[in-house]
């Protein structure tokens, strides 16, 4: 639990490092340039980020279902090796998942208006600005997110409906109890990610409102991190947490370090 903990935070650091510091520019501000290619490069990083989250979150699920449901098969199973070939995947798979749309991305023509309605280089305000069909290029899209983010969900949605099912069968209120404080944090957390970013990717482009994705996005993006830190810290104690959510990071993050 610790290492993806530590993992989670980690990715969660370079998360708000892409993000914040052109955001907080752009507040005091009004009027921030950035370059093509930083923007590219932003989108890149972030859809990564995203992708990331979604394999690390639905593996946290798992952990706790094998937790919950086989304690006694859990050390075998999830031994080091295995935690570190999970992690090393979900890294991976972030990494490739958005180069196909970003590419195409950068191939758009872009001969409307050169002022991005947004915080960020996000992939629908990009899709504005092009004065060409972009239906392609948003059923890549679609593709993408199904075979990435969808799968992650469905998976994560598995662990906790068998989860419920065994905490269902123990007979008493304590031991329910007792079980269900050790992923309750978890399901907190799974539910601000996806809810709020089925809030803004959920809807067709064309029937979302610019003002209530900026808000979304705020969350998903700058509060959502900030706050799971928190809402892991109140549910343990141990002075071994306490290193790896506050410390960990920022020993693995050069891109923290340098902000």
């Amino acid at each position: 639990m610790y290492f993806f903990l530590g993992n989670l935070s980690t990715l969660e650091i370079c998360y708000t490092s892409t993000i914040v510091p052109k955001m907080l520019r752009t507040f005091l501000t009004f009027w921030e340039t950035v370059p093509f290619l930083g923007c590219l490069a932003q989108l890149y990083i972030f859809g990564s980020m995203t992708v990331i989250e979604c394999c690390l979150l639905s593996i946290m699920s798992y952990d706790r279902c094998l937790a919950i449901c086989s304690p006694l098969c859990y050390a075998a199973v999830m031994n080091f090796k295995v935690c570190l070939q999970l992690a090393v995947g979900c890294w991976v798979t972030g990494l490739l998942a958005p180069l196909i749309t970003v590419v195409w991305t950068s191939s758009l023509p872009f001969c409307a208006s050169n002022e991005i309605d947004h915080f960020f280089c996000d992939f629908v305000p990009l899709l504005r600005l092009s004065c060409t069909d972009t239906h392609v290029i948003q059923s890549l899209s679609f593709i993408v997110c199904a075979c990435v983010g969808l799968i992650q969900f469905l998976l994560t949605l598995a662990s906790y409906y068998k989860i419920i099912l065994t905490i269902w069968k123990i007979p008493s209120t304590t031991g329910k109890l007792r079980a269900f404080s050790n992923c309750s944090s978890h399901l907190i957390v799974i539910s601000i990610f996806y809810g709020t970013v089925i809030m803004v990717y959920g809807a067709p482009i064309g029937s979302q409102l610019p003002e209530i994705n900026k808000v979304f996005s705020m969350l998903y993006a700058v509060v959502s991190p900030m706050f799971n830190s928190i809402i892991y810290r109140l549910r343990n104690k141990e002075p071994m947490f306490w290193f790896l959510i506050t410390y960990y990071p920022l020993l693995l993050s050069p891109i923290s370090l340098a902000l």
